[in-house]
């Protein structure tokens, strides 16, 4: 039976994002590619799901500040194993245009184990799609 699960499991790996004090350009893209057709991240087999617990990949955006910092990790930490988290966005990589503020503590590398980095300000769509295939193929591998 566990066989069978994984069989299935591998087909429709669901996503979660968490906004980590992003301007919402990012945001804005990673919508996007859910409700726009022409980038339907649905063909690459997943979807958004609205609860951590049922998440298998995780899209991080924005620079991490201080507020958010706890509430993050809650949320992170109920997201099930195997997972794998995305940041999305330069600010999540290195902070951006945010760096320097005394609020952020980016870049999230150093809190959160991050697999896939998809840069941009904001990213293109086709990038985040290319980034959740690839984040598709390291969550295969740890199944």
């Amino acid at each position: 039976m566990l066989a069978s699960f994984r069989e299935l499991a591998v087909k429709s790996p669901w996503i979660y994002r968490i906004n980590a004090g992003s301007c919402n350009g990012c945001d804005v893209e990673m919508a996007t590619c859910a409700l726009i057709p022409r980038y339907d991240i649905e063909r690459l087999g997943c979807q958004y799901c609205g609860s951590p617990r049922h998440a298998d990949i995780v899209l991080i955006s924005g620079p991490l500040t201080r507020r958010v910092l706890d509430a993050a990790r809650r949320v992170f930490d109920e997201i099930p194993d195997p997972k794998v988290t995305v940041a999305v966005g330069v600010c999540p990589i290195s902070g951006g245009i945010f760096r320097e503020s005394y609020a952020v503590l980016a870049p999230i590398d150093q809190y959160f184990p991050v697999d896939v980095n998809v840069p941009g300000c904001p990213p293109r769509p086709q990038a985040i799609i290319e980034g959740v295939a690839e984040a598709i193929e390291v969550w295969r591998q740890r199944l």
